[in-house]
């Protein structure tokens, strides 16, 4: 399918020139519109370098050719831009919104997660989602005028949203906050601007949510093949990839086996982009909705194919069992829960050990925020960080392979 890079902007995308504006008002730039200048100052931001030593699936000490936070993050953009190109919506919304999605993530990925969440479950827990807009609205300090970084309306709406609304019309969390309730950060911000957290996100952070999707799919792949989880004989169980090897050994018969699998990560993820771009076309053309309708539609407008929502589907099916909960990855993972577990506890019982500017006014605060303020510093730490500080105040330390 041919891409039109030279599409005119689509009534339904975001206009920079439209924007609802930031909290706290700048003059414009003389070079930039204000979505790239929210692109920017998140790849200059500390929390978006610290991705480079963050884990995806495999902590740092597996090898420096998997992923991490930050080379998805990198791969997120380059899909999300690819698309937003092809639907001739906004590019640099779309790269925001990729950029910006896994700045909350803690160490060690979703084990980390778990720990913090466990740590500060009575005030509220934690929330990688709800931490990103922490980040963005309040923990980066870098500007004179004001904390976070003041980024647009719509870059912080499509943050909190690129998963679809968070509430109903009438403000009940539904889809994955329906059992404990939207983050109390979220709808703490939501009161000084109203992200209006019962609509659909722009169609920019759709294109970002589905390119989340698309470079998870194939990245795990690739690296799960790399790191002997699986053989490409057992993933061709799947039916797009089995289609997509037997395309390649048509092809180009008796290919080498690395080549093989590289082969058929790349065609996975060009069939994945024409499918989302032919499908939302299709459904663009039917509906013709304008930014205002995409908002109130009962569902995305950037959507899977029926047929390519089951390969996805049937390709997150074969990975759970054979990669995300592989006894090897399990294990580390779990050791790694207990990093984060054991540093919360001694900074919590320790704040000295904290470091000045977290610890200053630490006794006299509440227990909710002396707890949040430990979050924070855990959350804001990469893998290698965490192990350090973990190697200082107790005797044993996993190494984490």
């Amino acid at each position: 399918m041919a891409i039109d890079s030279g599409r005119k902007r689509a009534d339904f995308a975001a206009n920079p020139a439209q924007s609802r504006g930031r909290r706290w008002p700048e003059p414009a730039s003389a070079t930039r519109n204000d979505f790239r200048r929210d692109c920017d100052r998140i790849i200059h931001s500390a929390a978006f370098r610290r991705l480079a030593h963050k884990t995806q699936v495999f902590v740092y000490h597996e090898g420096d050719h998997y992923r991490t936070r930050l080379t998805h993050t990198l791969e997120v953009a380059q899909i999300a831009r690819s698309l937003a190109r092809a639907l001739g919506c906004d590019e640099d919304l779309a790269e925001a919104l990729a950029l910006a999605h896994d700045l909350g993530h803690p160490p060690f990925g979703h084990a980390g997660e778990r720990a913090l969440d466990a740590a500060v479950g009575r005030f509220g827990g934690f929330d990688h989602n709800a931490q990103a807009l922490r980040i963005v609205t309040e923990l980066e300090r870098r500007y004179a005028p004001f904390d976070g970084l003041n980024l647009t309306w719509e870059t912080l709406e499509g943050l909190v949203k690129h998963n679809g609304p968070l509430t109903d019309r009438n403000g009940r969390a539904i889809g994955r906050y329906a059992e404990r309730g939207v983050p109390t950060p979220i709808l703490a911000y939501s009161e000084i601007q109203d992200l209006e957290l019962w609509s659909q996100p722009s169609v920019e952070a759709q294109i970002a949510a589905l390119s989340d999707d698309i470079a998870y799919d194939a990245h795990d792949i690739d690296d799960g093949l790399r790191a002997d989880l699986f053989t490409l004989d057992d993933i061709a169980a799947v039916e797009i990839v089995a289609d997509i090897l037997r395309e390649i050994d048509r092809q180009h018969p008796g290919l080498e086996p690395a080549r093989r699998g590289h082969e058929t990560v790349r065609r996975l993820i060009t069939r994945m982009i024409e499918d989302v771009i032919a499908e939302t076309s299709r459904r663009a053309e039917t509906h013709k909705p304008n930014v205002g309708e995409v908002r109130k539609a009962r569902g995305p407008l950037v959507e899977f194919s029926a047929a390519m929502k089951k390969a996805d589907a049937n390709i997150k099916g074969f990975l759970y069992p054979r990669m995300y909960r592989h006894g090897r990855v399990m294990r580390v993972m779990n050791e790694a829960e207990a990093v984060v577990r054991d540093l919360f506890a001694h900074y919590v019982a320790t704040p000295a050990h904290l470091p000045a500017e977290w610890s200053e006014g630490f006794t006299l605060a509440g227990e909710s925020t002396r707890t949040r303020r430990v979050a924070d510093y855990i959350a804001g730490m990469t893998d290698r960080y965490a192990l350090i500080e973990h190697a200082k105040y107790f005797t044993t330390t996993p190494e984490l392979r």
